[in-house]
């Protein structure tokens, strides 16, 4: 019989497993698998040994962060640019200490993969009492706080079930797009087993498909409500990236001719640079013009929208619901009524565009009432420098290789105002709103898009949650522009509600960064208090400073904020202290 050499054929491999295959190698190779090349890390003794199997995969990079938080919050920021992120702690005191940021995760649908190193397999079951614990011999405590915040857990303290419990959970947090928790034992991750001799298979992650019944006549609905209308406009929202549905919003941008506008927490994935673009709406601190033809607009499409205090500012939004058409992940609402389950985003925004009829008067009468908006003044030499002129000068320096990460704060509003050219990043973190959000997602963001410069814009009361992964971003050779804004305390807070709890100690910034720098690395420092010092600093991070981690300490006045946030503050303020109900 010819040997298959002999037909022209390569010979066909036979796969003997063997027991060379470690669980920690295969933990590695599934997140380079599903796309993560760096991992943030807080090492402690019950993850020491797994973090040495990341360690020796080449494609795996480990980044080690001052604390939990900022490597959750880091983890946050990659998985907005990557589409995953990942990080590892050690049991109980990492594990409670990285909380925070998987919840916000949690709220912005961003599936991060959080990595616990536990206790010994042969502890569980015990009476034992373990250190980095609260001192009973329970150790479910981490777990429990999981569970309300990932959409899938995993306690690993047992090679059999190890790669079925682990694939589980990774898969689960893609496919739910949310984060998932995988406790693995401290004494496992070196241990050959069988089920790990070969690499991974790639996940097949079966795409959902819309009921097409519920589709067609979810479309056929929608298009019938829309095309009896005379001025509709359509607004984009943050649950376009879970949906997967951008370029489908912008097929039906395309087809309909109608004004786009983009809610507070969707800036960055509606197209601004689009000619039918008119800014944002946000109730009464909507971009000037967008709220009145919003609001005026006999028929409105929410894709994606998310309805909070925040968002409405106070629950005040004009918008009736027999007028609006819902589109979220999975179901289309039109009015009052009717109501389609299982039709899919991205499938729905595709089908109407090819029904919906071209209507161009709502965004005809926004040209007609639309006058530019005015230039800031050109102050006198010296004189002290305004948060306007700042932001006129940040929206200068914004390119399609720039990304803008808004801290908490009067920066939402300050950013909200920037026009972002084409490929240009943008996040923030609106659901969720925790301050010290900024300077870890920088991290994780900036190491995610190494091609892009990111431009972060925090308040000096945030900054002071999280300064120290600043250190971590000169060890990894990042070049973000840092604008630290230094107006003296909690600024959102004090529009919403004042008093001496909302005023913070002031830190000499550009010398705590320069102490962190201690000269190992490229970081240079800035403090600017005129417009002069002001462009004379951007000109030297862009310039000579280009590949540097550049830190420009912003010195305005304690009072100087955005109009929008005057009225944002004072609207949830009263939103806040509404008398309870009568029993």
């Amino acid at each position: 019989m010819d040997s298959a050499n002999n037909i022209g054929l390569e010979p066909i491999p036979v796969l003997t497993p063997t027991c060379s295959g470690t669980l920690g190698r295969h933990l590695a190779r599934r997140l380079v698998e599903i796309g993560v090349r760096d991992v943030f890390s807080v090492p402690g003794d019950f993850n020491l040994t797994l973090l040495d199997h990341l360690l020796a995969e080449p494609e795996l990079n480990l980044i080690g962060c001052c604390n939990e938080l900022n490597a959750g919050y880091a983890a946050d920021g990659y998985a907005r640019a990557k589409g995953v992120g990942a990080c590892v702690v050690t049991f109980t005191v990492g594990g409670l200490s990285v909380l925070n940021a998987i919840a916000g995760a949690y709220s912005e649908n961003l599936p991060v993969i959080c990595i616990v190193g536990g206790p010994n397999s042969n502890d569980y079951g015990t009476n034992r009492i373990l250190h980095h614990t609260i001192g009973l011999p329970d150790f479910t405590q981490e777990l429990r706080c999981f569970q309300t915040i990932t959409c899938t857990q995993a306690v690993v303290n047992n090679l059999d079930d190890a790669h079925e419990l682990i694939d589980t959970a990774i898969s689960t947090a893609l496919k739910e797009s949310k984060p998932a928790y995988i406790s693995i034992s401290c004494n496992l991750s070196g241990i050959p087993h069988p089920t790990f001799a070969r690499d991974p298979v790639p996940f097949s992650l079966a795409p959902k498909l819309s009921n097409q019944m519920g589709l067609e006549a979810a479309v056929e609905a929608t298009a019938d409500f829309l095309n009896k209308a005379v001025k509709p406009v359509i607004i984009g929202g943050p649950k376009l990236r879970v949906a997967k549905a951008q370029r489908a919003f912008n097929e039906l941008l395309e087809a309909s001719g109608y004004p786009v506008a983009v809610m507070p927490s969707g800036k960055g994935l509606v197209p601004e640079h689009h000619p039918h673009f008119i800014g944002t709406y946000w109730g009464a601190v909507s971009t000037t013009f967008c709220g009145e033809i919003v609001e005026s607009a006999d028929a409105y499409i929410f894709v994606g929208p998310i309805f909070n205090d925040y968002s409405s500012v106070g629950y005040s939004l004009l918008i009736k619901k027999e007028k609006s058409v819902i589109v979220q992940r999975n179901r289309v609402t039109i009015g009052n009524g009717p109501s389609f389950g299982w039709v899919f985003m991205a499938d729905f925004l595709s089908a109407l565009a090819k029904k919906l009829k071209r209507n161009t008067t709502a965004f005809e009468n926004y040209q007609r009432i639309f006058i530019p908006p005015g230039i800031p003044l050109k102050y006198e030499k010296d004189e002290p420098l305004r948060v306007n002129i700042l932001f006129k000068h940040i929206q200068e320096m914004l390119n399609g290789s720039t990304a803008v990460i808004a801290e908490t704060g009067d920066s939402w509003f300050n950013c909200q105002k920037l026009l972002l050219p084409e490929n240009c990043g943008y996040e923030f973190q609106m659901q969720y709103g925790s301050i010290g959000w900024s300077v870890g997602a920088t991290l994780g963001y900036a190491q995610a898009t190494p091609e892009k410069r990111v431009i972060a814009c925090i308040g000096d009361g945030s900054f002071q949650v999280t300064a120290q992964d600043i250190s971590t971003m000169i060890r990894c050779g990042q070049k973000s522009i840092i604008f630290l804004i230094n107006n003296g305390g909690y600024t959102i807070e004090v529009e919403i509600h004042d008093g001496p709890y909302n005023v913070i100690k002031n830190w000499n910034y550009t010398g705590l960064v320069d102490a962190i720098h201690n000269g190992e690395g490229k970081c240079w420092t800035a403090k600017v208090k005129t417009e002069e010092e002001l462009v004379e600093a951007i000109g030297a991070a862009t310039g000579p400073e280009k590949d540097s981690l550049c830190f420009i300490e912003v010195i305005v006045h304690k009072d100087d904020t955005s109009k929008e946030l005057l009225e944002w503050g004072s609207r949830v303020s009263a939103a806040n202290s509404r008398p309870p109900n009568p029993q």
